[in-house]
């Protein structure tokens, strides 16, 4: 354990970069639950990576308008396609989306496996660069953040099916490029399972809460520990759920309201 590592300022911009990430991926995580389409949001992120693998190839810079253009193109491509399934072939729309992950995940490897820093590339788009992000970074990523939040809690369920994967897909495309595929998921995803048993406004307090413990044990963990700061948010994120959704079963402390389709 090394004391000497434990730098605040280090540690405060990459967790502020949580609390936005968290900001919209608890609301999105527990729509996601109710929905019944857990791991979309893999495949959603998956796919636009798959967009910053084909502006790497293509030589253009990884934080450029046109890589972001590329990203966002790419996941609002696969959010139509899956809402569209889902549409059509609803019993399945769960292997439907497994199998995308699965298959724009095989490409992004075969697309770099020609590129002698492809395996670095394709890690840190995995598991995130969150140590490295900055004020001007997060301004930005939080205006997205701020206009999406804004145009879905005022249209709700007017949005539709293909509003909410579009929506889906703008926020998964944000925040993959920030914190990486493992932590947009473990966000959107364990806080929600944590509170699922909890009313709308409670889990959602509720989420934000574990959350943000969560991303501040992590970073402490990966400070201390010399660790990779992304996986290790991720572990403190699973730990955080568990021990969460063990504490809100306590009797007395029970919530059955369920959470609105």
């Amino acid at each position: 354990m090394n004391w000497a590592a434990f730098d605040l300022q280090l540690l405060q911009w990459p967790f502020v970069a949580g609390l936005i990430v968290l900001a919209t991926h608890v609301p999105l995580g527990r729509r996601v639950l109710a929905r019944g389409i857990i791991f979309l949001d893999l495949a959603i992120a998956q796919i636009a990576v798959l967009g910053v693998i084909v502006a790497h190839i293509l030589g253009w810079q990884t934080q450029g308008w046109q890589t972001q253009l590329a990203a966002t193109a790419a996941a609002l491509a696969g959010a139509a396609f899956l809402a569209r399934c889902e549409a059509r072939w609803p019993e399945i729309q769960e292997a439907l989306i497994g199998s995308t992950f699965a298959v724009a995940a095989s490409l992004a490897v075969l697309l770099l496996s020609g590129d002698p820093h492809g395996g670095e590339h394709l890690n840190e788009l995995l598991a995130g660069q969150i140590l490295w992000v900055g004020p001007a970074e997060l301004t930005q990523i939080a205006v997205i953040y701020l206009l999406l939040l804004g145009f879905w809690w005022k249209l709700g369920d007017r949005l539709g099916r293909m509003g909410f994967y579009m929506i889906f897909a703008l926020a998964i495309t944000a925040s993959v490029q920030l914190v990486g595929v493992y932590l947009v998921f473990a966000s959107l995803i364990l806080p929600a399972l944590a509170v699922r048993e909890r009313s709308p406004r409670t889990g959602l307090l509720i989420g934000w809460g574990l959350g943000a413990l969560a991303y501040a044990a992590g970073l402490t963990a990966s400070a201390l520990f010399d660790w990779p700061a992304g996986p290790a948010i991720v572990m403190a994120l699973a730990v955080a759920a568990l021990l969460g959704a063990r504490l809100l079963r306590l009797p007395g402390r029970g919530d059955s309201a369920s959470i609105p389709h």
